[in-house]
């Protein structure tokens, strides 16, 4: 049992805030809970901490969740912004355990990824919670999904906690919906619902075809403006004047070994869809559709059942390489294998060139991308681990060796170099490869929409045109 604590040694912060920081804390502060929903690069992580600095008296620990990504960056962020010591803060990690977690820190910094495993992570967090305690989830998207049981276990051990604090810069990205399990992490009085259920009675239209598809929002207005009240929102182009961006984008075409898979994988899928399986079922089952859509781009960025193929890919991104001035550039990679694949091109090409994926220990993250940053080259990372709340201003020339369906995620990898911080104009170099599903990525994110979705609402269009029609199309991807 926690008992109450005496802050002994008061801490300050050592950097100022900016304007739209301050009114972001004067506008949360009064409350005990909020969010904040700034966008990247806007300096989300220095208000949280600047709120958690004014209430230090009343409360005895902070509980910091956010992906586990970015643990070290986030405890980087608290040693670079406050006067706090070593032993005022706790990352979890695999070796965390509920006898083993030490009970007199200020800041615990926790992988919210770690809540939906086993029960020991969970209970070595649930001990520290108690109305002297401050939650803050990073990223706050990671609970989105009112079903998960993440969402569930930071929700239920959160609400003893006397203030908790919600932070993110893409509070939607699929629909209102997104709101309902952030708005309940923080206080089922916002949106007045207990469960799920009555807030989708309310607010959410679903499809008499395809079960669980959200065809119709009702009243959004309604909801927003409950929540106005408890949120911050700001966008960079608001509070902060950035530097122009530069798309360039680079093609090449598919090996004929690529174009051989290429052409088999959507084969495979029309003859198990057409022919075997249930038609319905298989183009409602949106896993079965993203494993086609991966399968194919996986091809195009020359991978095959895991293995590296034949690929003119690689040559276009040394060509690029070869080609940029900047002494930090970033590359953003969709598969390890391509990392370690690109790593080993610009080394023979005598670049000096470093991977960051999830192979990277987590204790060696940091020293990687500081040694990066002193030494500059090439950091090859996948947008998994680093395309969230990675600072990588020192770099003004970003090569996407491929896309990822997301239009968010991307925006989230672009956005680790355009913030505040930079101040030269940012190039970005995509490489695309000649074939049906990069080409339908692009104009989707053109059109700042997700890949995955746009492709199922085309689908779900021409299978009302029969077989043939359906058959035809997806062999024409």
């Amino acid at each position: 049992m926690i008992t109450e604590q005496v802050v002994q040694n008061e801490w300050q912060a050592v950097t100022s805030l900016l304007p739209h920081q301050v009114e972001a804390v004067t506008k949360l502060l009064p409350s005990r809970v909020g969010g904040l929903f700034m966008e990247m690069g806007t300096g989300k992580s220095r208000t949280a901490i600047e709120l958690a600095r004014l209430r230090q008296h009343k409360i005895d620990r902070v509980i910091w969740f956010c992906p586990v990504s970015l643990k070290t960056t986030v405890e980087y962020e608290i040693r670079k912004h406050t006067t706090c010591a070593d032993d005022a803060m706790y990352v979890f990690d695999h070796r965390t355990h509920e006898d083993t977690v030490p009970m007199d820190r200020f800041w615990y910094v926790v992988g919210i990824e770690s809540m939906s495993l086993g029960s020991r992570a969970f209970f070595s967090v649930a001990q520290l919670i108690d109305e002297r305690t401050m939650v803050i989830v990073d990223e706050s998207t990671y609970i989105k999904g009112h079903w998960a049981k993440r969402t569930r276990r930071v929700t239920q051990m959160s609400e003893k906690a006397r203030y908790r604090l919600v932070l993110t810069g893409t509070p939607i990205t699929q629909g209102v919906v997104d709101l309902y399990a952030q708005m309940r992490f923080l206080s089922p009085k916002i949106l007045g619902y207990h469960s799920f259920y009555s807030f989708a009675r309310n607010h959410l239209e679903y499809s008499t075809r395809n079960k669980g598809q959200i065809v119709r929002t009702l009243n959004s207005k309604w909801i927003i403006e409950r929540i106005r009240p408890y949120v911050y929102q700001v966008t960079k182009a608001e509070c902060l004047t950035l530097p122009d961006k530069i798309h360039i984008d680079r093609y090449c075409r598919l090996s004929d070994e690529q174009e051989d898979a290429y052409e088999a994988a959507k084969q495979d899928f029309v003859d198990d869809l057409l022919t075997y399986a249930d038609e319905e079922a298989t183009l409602n089952n949106g896993i079965a559709i993203f494993r086609l859509f991966s399968r194919l781009q996986s091809i195009a960025c020359g991978i095959q059942g895991g293995k590296l193929i034949r690929n003119q890919r690689l040559n276009l991104l040394a060509a690029a390489a070869s080609a940029v001035s900047d002494s930090h550039v970033v590359i953003w990679a969709k598969y390890r294998k391509n990392v370690q694949q690109i790593v080993e091109r610009l080394q023979a090409e005598g670049l000096s060139a470093v991977g960051y994926d999830g192979r990277v220990p987590e204790r060696q993250r940091q020293g990687l991308l500081d040694g990066w940053r002193r030494s500059g080259g090439f950091l090859v990372a996948t947008q998994g681990l680093g395309s969230h709340g990675l600072d990588l201003t020192a770099a003004s020339t970003v090569i996407f060796y491929a896309r990822g369906f997301k239009y968010s995620e991307n925006i989230q990898a672009e956005d680790r170099c355009h913030r505040r911080g930079q101040d030269r104009p940012v190039t970005y170099i995509s490489l695309w490869a000649d074939c049906g599903i990069e080409d339908r990525i692009g104009k989707a994110l053109c059109k700042k929409e997700g890949a995955l979705d746009r492709l199922r609402e085309e689908i779900d269009k021409v299978k009302k045109s029969g077989r043939d029609k359906l058959r035809e199309y997806l062999m024409a991807l």
